[in-house]
């Protein structure tokens, strides 16, 4: 995976609440109470680690950019805790995988590596 696919899938992942033009991105998973596709988690780590490898040394992120990594971040952790309260029963590591989400997002915001 490239820069340009990787940058091209966060935003499709972040954006699926506002755009709903796939029924399987991660947060319109979440958001029906349905676990991630097969592989769909590991696929987003390793975008968001391409994205912050070349990401880091630059000063500035685009907007579009920061806005699909905020909603992924937080949205996916959101959906979780309301599942979670709504009686759904989640993958066992999947609590692991949005934390690990998180951090990688904090880390590409930092320009460092975080956690």
């Amino acid at each position: 995976m490239n820069y340009k696919t990787a940058r091209n899938f966060l935003l499709t992942q972040g954006t699926a609440l506002q755009t709903q033009h796939n029924p399987n991105d991660l947060l319109m998973m979440l958001k029906q109470g349905k676990p991630p596709v097969p592989g769909q988690m590991s696929s987003i780590l390793v975008a968001l680690k391409i994205v912050f490898d070349v990401v880091q040394q630059e000063p500035h992120l685009d907007r579009e950019l920061t806005l699909a990594l905020h909603l992924l971040s937080y949205e996916s952790y959101r959906l979780y805790v309301e599942g979670r309260f709504a009686g759904v029963q989640w993958p066992p590591l999947l609590d692991q995988d949005i934390e690990r989400i998180a951090i990688a997002v904090q880390s590409i915001f930092a320009g460092t590596k975080q956690g």
